[in-house]
């Protein structure tokens, strides 16, 4: 009898041991650990001294917005000018959607695909802003791309409604 209430006394033990370990995990878990299940608020970038640069070396007239919403938050922008002539311009919406211009020499089936990252177009003009634009969608990104604009090419796209892709479409101005 002796040797049996040292077992029960261990095993009363180690169950009094895990129960401490698993509170102190719980609290760990509650406390240590952040549970802010919010996106991370995304930093607004300004974009005049790259867009002014994209409209002295572009071979095209570069697209920015006039006159958007202050809700509508510019979060990315680039100019490439080695090979295409690239400008990237990217914002988040009032929503938290992401809607980007997109422009280039390079050839425009390539860089509509690149741009709508998949998309294809649909039967669907626009006339938005006094210009022409062509629905796609179909791929990762929907997207309008602007008709009409010899030597290069301009996209509208991202994961933004076709309302937020309409609102940024017509506050293009090229210059």
């Amino acid at each position: 009898m002796a040797g049996s209430n040292g077992k029960q006394k261990s095993a009363r033990s180690m169950v009094l041991s895990l129960g401490v370990i698993g509170i102190a995990a719980l609290v760990v878990y509650f406390l240590a650990i952040p549970h802010d299940d919010h996106a991370p608020d995304v930093k607004r970038v300004d974009y005049r001294v790259e867009l002014l640069t994209a409209r002295r070396a572009a071979s095209y007239p570069v697209a920015a917005p006039e006159g958007l919403p202050s809700t509508w938050k510019a979060t990315s922008v680039r100019f490439q000018g080695a090979d295409s002539d690239r400008w990237h311009l990217g914002f988040q919406t009032p929503d938290g959607q992401y809607v980007q211009v997109e422009q280039s020499r390079q050839k425009r089936a390539e860089f509509i695909d690149q741009a709508s990252q998949g998309g294809t177009a649909t039967k669907r003009n626009e006339r938005i802003g006094g210009r022409t634009w062509t629905r796609y969608s179909g791929g990762r990104y929907d997207a309008l791309v602007l008709q009409d604009t010899p030597g290069s090419t301009t996209v509208v796209a991202g994961t933004g409604s076709f309302e937020d892709l309409t609102a940024m479409a017509s506050a293009l101005k090229l210059e």
